[in-house]
Protein backbone atom coordinates (compact mmCIF):
# COMPACT_ATOMS: atom_id res chain seq x y z
CA UNK A 1 0.00 0.00 0.00
CA UNK A 2 1.23 3.35 -1.13
CA UNK A 3 1.27 6.03 1.90
CA UNK A 4 -0.98 8.80 2.96
CA UNK A 5 0.50 12.42 2.22
CA UNK A 6 -1.13 14.66 4.82
CA UNK A 7 -0.68 18.76 4.90
CA UNK A 8 -1.43 21.19 7.17
CA UNK A 9 -2.07 25.12 5.93
CA UNK A 10 -3.24 28.33 7.63
CA UNK A 11 -2.21 31.29 8.59
CA UNK A 12 0.70 32.11 10.28
CA UNK A 13 0.57 31.25 14.21
CA UNK A 14 -2.43 28.75 13.96
CA UNK A 15 -0.63 26.07 15.74
CA UNK A 16 0.70 23.80 12.79
CA UNK A 17 3.95 22.77 14.02
CA UNK A 18 1.87 21.72 17.33
CA UNK A 19 -1.11 19.36 15.48
CA UNK A 20 1.81 17.85 13.20
CA UNK A 21 3.55 16.35 16.16
CA UNK A 22 0.48 15.73 18.33
CA UNK A 23 -0.94 13.75 15.09
CA UNK A 24 2.48 11.88 14.90
CA UNK A 25 2.72 10.69 18.05
CA UNK A 26 -0.70 9.26 17.82
CA UNK A 27 0.11 7.69 14.72
CA UNK A 28 3.55 6.24 15.54
CA UNK A 29 1.84 4.53 18.64
CA UNK A 30 -0.85 2.77 16.52
CA UNK A 31 2.83 1.34 14.66
CA UNK A 32 2.72 3.54 11.89
CA UNK A 33 5.45 4.70 9.77
CA UNK A 34 5.30 8.94 9.55
CA UNK A 35 7.63 11.02 8.51
CA UNK A 36 7.41 14.80 9.29
CA UNK A 37 8.86 17.50 6.71
CA UNK A 38 7.98 21.15 6.07
CA UNK A 39 8.30 23.80 3.30
CA UNK A 40 10.18 25.76 2.37
CA UNK A 41 12.88 23.27 3.23
CA UNK A 42 12.92 19.96 4.54
CA UNK A 43 16.31 18.51 2.05
CA UNK A 44 19.45 20.15 1.59
CA UNK A 45 19.00 22.19 -1.32
CA UNK A 46 15.59 23.43 -0.43
CA UNK A 47 16.66 23.77 3.43
CA UNK A 48 19.47 27.05 1.83
CA UNK A 49 16.20 28.23 -0.70
CA UNK A 50 14.51 28.38 2.69
CA UNK A 51 16.95 31.11 4.02
CA UNK A 52 16.84 33.00 0.99
CA UNK A 53 12.60 33.40 1.52
CA UNK A 54 12.02 33.70 4.65
CA UNK A 55 15.42 35.54 6.04
CA UNK A 56 16.90 37.88 3.40
CA UNK A 57 16.70 41.76 4.22
CA UNK A 58 16.82 42.36 0.42
CA UNK A 59 13.34 43.26 -1.81
CA UNK A 60 12.16 39.61 -3.15
CA UNK A 61 9.64 40.35 -6.24
CA UNK A 62 6.70 38.69 -6.53
CA UNK A 63 7.60 36.67 -9.52
CA UNK A 64 10.91 35.82 -8.09
CA UNK A 65 9.52 34.46 -4.52
CA UNK A 66 7.07 32.12 -6.82
CA UNK A 67 9.70 30.57 -8.49
CA UNK A 68 11.87 30.10 -5.44
CA UNK A 69 9.26 28.41 -3.62
CA UNK A 70 8.83 26.09 -6.38
CA UNK A 71 12.31 25.34 -6.75
CA UNK A 72 12.27 23.86 -2.92
CA UNK A 73 8.59 22.32 -3.79
CA UNK A 74 10.10 20.39 -6.91
CA UNK A 75 13.20 19.39 -4.67
CA UNK A 76 12.00 17.89 -1.75
CA UNK A 77 8.74 16.73 -3.63
CA UNK A 78 11.32 14.12 -5.68
CA UNK A 79 14.04 13.57 -3.14
CA UNK A 80 11.69 13.32 0.34
CA UNK A 81 7.93 13.01 -0.27
CA UNK A 82 7.31 10.77 -3.37
CA UNK A 83 10.17 8.44 -1.94
CA UNK A 84 8.40 7.97 1.27
CA UNK A 85 5.12 7.69 0.07
CA UNK A 86 6.32 4.46 -2.00
CA UNK A 87 7.61 3.10 0.61
CA UNK A 88 3.91 3.38 2.92
CA UNK A 89 4.92 5.76 4.97
CA UNK A 90 2.59 8.44 6.11
CA UNK A 91 3.84 12.23 5.24
CA UNK A 92 3.09 14.83 7.71
CA UNK A 93 4.40 18.32 5.44
CA UNK A 94 3.99 21.92 7.43
CA UNK A 95 2.80 23.70 3.86
CA UNK A 96 2.60 22.29 0.44
CA UNK A 97 1.37 23.91 -2.87
CA UNK A 98 -1.56 25.31 -1.22
CA UNK A 99 0.51 27.75 0.48
CA UNK A 100 1.66 29.22 -3.02
CA UNK A 101 -1.72 29.17 -4.43
CA UNK A 102 -2.25 31.51 -1.44
CA UNK A 103 0.47 33.43 -0.65
CA UNK A 104 1.54 34.04 -4.10
CA UNK A 105 -1.64 33.90 -5.24
CA UNK A 106 -4.17 35.40 -3.55
CA UNK A 107 -2.53 37.80 -1.45
CA UNK A 108 0.78 38.46 -3.89
CA UNK A 109 -1.80 39.14 -6.95
CA UNK A 110 -0.07 36.99 -9.21
CA UNK A 111 -2.17 34.82 -11.85
CA UNK A 112 -4.22 32.26 -9.97
CA UNK A 113 -4.11 29.84 -12.90
CA UNK A 114 -0.12 30.59 -13.66
CA UNK A 115 0.37 29.64 -10.40
CA UNK A 116 -1.73 26.42 -9.92
CA UNK A 117 0.06 25.65 -13.83
CA UNK A 118 3.43 25.85 -12.15
CA UNK A 119 2.60 24.10 -8.67
CA UNK A 120 1.70 20.77 -11.09
CA UNK A 121 5.08 21.41 -12.84
CA UNK A 122 7.44 21.57 -9.61
CA UNK A 123 5.51 18.00 -7.62
CA UNK A 124 4.60 16.37 -11.33
CA UNK A 125 1.05 16.74 -10.29
CA UNK A 126 1.84 14.65 -6.71
CA UNK A 127 -1.36 16.28 -4.70
CA UNK A 128 -1.89 15.96 -1.03
CA UNK A 129 -4.52 12.79 0.03
CA UNK A 130 -5.53 15.15 2.67
CA UNK A 131 -5.08 18.93 3.83
CA UNK A 132 -5.77 20.74 7.03
CA UNK A 133 -6.78 23.99 7.24
CA UNK A 134 -6.17 25.36 10.76
CA UNK A 135 -8.37 28.66 10.19
CA UNK A 136 -7.87 31.10 12.49
CA UNK A 137 -8.69 35.11 12.78
CA UNK A 138 -5.45 36.31 11.01
CA UNK A 139 -5.09 39.18 13.89
CA UNK A 140 -4.96 35.94 16.57
CA UNK A 141 -2.80 34.61 14.74
CA UNK A 142 0.20 37.28 13.79
CA UNK A 143 0.11 38.51 17.90
CA UNK A 144 0.92 34.82 18.35
CA UNK A 145 4.21 35.16 16.73
CA UNK A 146 6.90 35.72 19.08
CA UNK A 147 9.70 36.97 16.39
CA UNK A 148 8.80 37.02 12.73
CA UNK A 149 10.31 36.23 9.43
CA UNK A 150 9.82 37.93 6.05
CA UNK A 151 6.54 36.39 5.20
CA UNK A 152 5.16 37.09 9.20
CA UNK A 153 5.80 40.85 9.18
CA UNK A 154 3.99 41.88 5.94
CA UNK A 155 0.72 43.70 6.90
CA UNK A 156 -2.77 42.39 8.54
CA UNK A 157 -4.50 42.90 4.80
CA UNK A 158 -2.24 40.72 3.42
CA UNK A 159 -2.65 37.82 6.28
CA UNK A 160 -6.26 38.85 5.96
CA UNK A 161 -5.57 38.07 1.71
CA UNK A 162 -4.56 34.79 2.89
CA UNK A 163 -6.83 33.17 5.14
CA UNK A 164 -9.78 34.04 2.59
CA UNK A 165 -7.33 32.22 -0.13
CA UNK A 166 -7.10 29.35 1.99
CA UNK A 167 -11.00 29.51 2.77
CA UNK A 168 -12.26 29.65 -0.97
CA UNK A 169 -8.93 26.71 -2.24
CA UNK A 170 -11.41 24.85 0.54
CA UNK A 171 -14.48 25.45 -0.72
CA UNK A 172 -13.45 24.69 -4.73
CA UNK A 173 -11.80 21.20 -3.45
CA UNK A 174 -14.16 20.22 -0.80
CA UNK A 175 -12.92 16.38 -1.12
CA UNK A 176 -9.49 17.22 0.15
CA UNK A 177 -9.40 20.04 2.38
CA UNK A 178 -10.75 20.09 5.88
CA UNK A 179 -11.13 23.13 7.71
CA UNK A 180 -10.34 23.45 11.55
CA UNK A 181 -11.57 25.84 13.77
CA UNK A 182 -7.66 26.67 15.52
CA UNK A 183 -9.63 29.04 17.77
CA UNK A 184 -10.00 25.98 19.76
CA UNK A 185 -8.11 24.39 22.49
CA UNK A 186 -5.27 22.18 21.51
CA UNK A 187 -6.30 19.36 22.44
CA UNK A 188 -9.85 19.96 20.83
CA UNK A 189 -8.24 20.79 17.62
CA UNK A 190 -6.33 17.69 17.85
CA UNK A 191 -8.92 15.31 17.93
CA UNK A 192 -10.69 16.68 14.79
CA UNK A 193 -7.96 16.41 13.09
CA UNK A 194 -7.00 12.60 14.40
CA UNK A 195 -10.64 12.08 13.66
CA UNK A 196 -10.30 13.18 9.94
CA UNK A 197 -7.23 11.30 9.77
CA UNK A 198 -8.40 7.94 11.39
CA UNK A 199 -11.48 7.83 8.88
CA UNK A 200 -9.10 8.40 5.66
CA UNK A 201 -6.92 5.63 6.88
CA UNK A 202 -10.24 3.50 7.69
CA UNK A 203 -11.41 3.98 4.22
CA UNK A 204 -8.03 2.29 2.54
Amino acid sequence: MSGLFITFEGVEGAGKSTQIELLRTALEEQGLRVLVTREPGGEPVAEAIRKVLLHTEEHVEPLTELLLFLAARAQITERVIRPALRAGTIVLCDRYLDSTTVYQGYARGLDLEMVRLLNRVATGGQLPDITIVLDLDERVGIARQASRNRMEREDLAFHRAVRQGYLAEAAREPERFHVVNAEQSVQCVHAEVLAIVRKALGNR
